[in-house]
């Protein structure tokens, strides 16, 4: 057999192999250079100090040329980079940003931001959604009175008092015990106001009230003048990914005008969690 027949034999194996793969993988019509192009993004990434040509071709079972055309092409798009002759290749730019572009799909901050907008033009109050990052709080998103009635509070003050907020008791009360100790043992119980819980006991106490109103209230004990409520924001299986709160002046905030905002702010934190919810799926 001449060498020209054993080559065209080869690639007509190849193709049958690749026709047969199609059928046991999709039950639709595919594009085989494409299904060959993921294989190899596949195979590089479980490699992260590189992958050489050769084993590249030799774990897909493509030949040397196929296999150098689409790394060729994967390198010019940004997806995969030449790291060296003797590393070979590892995964490129272009997947980090498409990995971000899909984090960014799913991050609440920009699932809720209308969502947190359209709840403030509600109440006609300003409005907040907060995260614990190690153990400090970060306000993601923030829209402020309509009327400036109340002026927003420092927010690097505000990252180390999270037992004194709303957003930050909405949170702390439902973080696994060991994280609550790291969070209180890295910041403290300082205080701001005479209201404000500095006790470690008091802070206790006030956790197990907010786990079983379902809500949380900082009664000026941040700023005194100032009252927030706040409400918990989940995820699939429960896990608590951040919490929405008002701002409201405390001369407004009669015992009627707060059992209102709670019930609102209760319904848009079951609203925004199903959303989130909804989102991870």
């Amino acid at each position: 057999m001449t060498t020209s027949t054993k080559t065209r034999g080869r690639q007509a194996s190849e193709a049958l192999t690749g026709v047969e793969a199609n059928e046991r993988k999709s039950p639709g019509r595919t594009i085989q250079s494409v299904e060959r192009a993921l294989l190899l993004l596949e195979e590089v990434a479980s490699e992260p100090e590189g992958l050489t040509l050769s084993d590249m071709a030799e774990r897909t079972g493509l030949n040397s040329s196929t296999c150098h055309h689409l790394v060729s092409t994967l390198v010019n798009c940004g997806y995969l980079t030449h790291l060296s002759r003797t590393r070979g290749y590892a995964l490129g730019p272009k997947i980090r940003d498409l990995n971000e572009l899909a984090e960014r799909e799913t991050d609440p901050s920009v699932l809720l931001k209308d969502d947190l907008m359209a709840l403030g033009q509600q109440l006609g109050r300003g409005v907040q959604f907060a995260v614990l990052s190690e153990t400090s709080l970060i306000t993601k998103l923030s829209f402020p009175d309509p009327e400036a009635r109340v002026e927003e509070p420092d927010e690097i003050e505000k990252m180390t008092a999270l037992h004194a907020t709303a957003t930050g008791k909405s949170i702390l009360a439902w973080i696994p015990d060991t994280e609550l100790v790291r969070v209180i043992s890295a910041n403290g119980l300082n205080g701001y106001t005479p209201q404000t819980i500095t006790t470690l006991s008091g802070l206790m106490e006030e956790l197990r009230l907010v786990r079983r109103r379902k809500y949380a209230i900082d009664d000026e004990e941040f700023r005194s003048g100032v009252v927030c409520i706040g409400t918990t924001l989940r995820e699939g299986g429960g896990a608590v990914v951040g919490a929405i709160s008002t701002t409201l002046p405390a001369r407004e905030a009669t015992d009627e005008y707060r059992k209102a905002v709670i019930s609102e702010m209760i319904a848009a934190s079951n609203d925004f969690s199903r959303k989130l919810q909804g989102a991870r799926r």
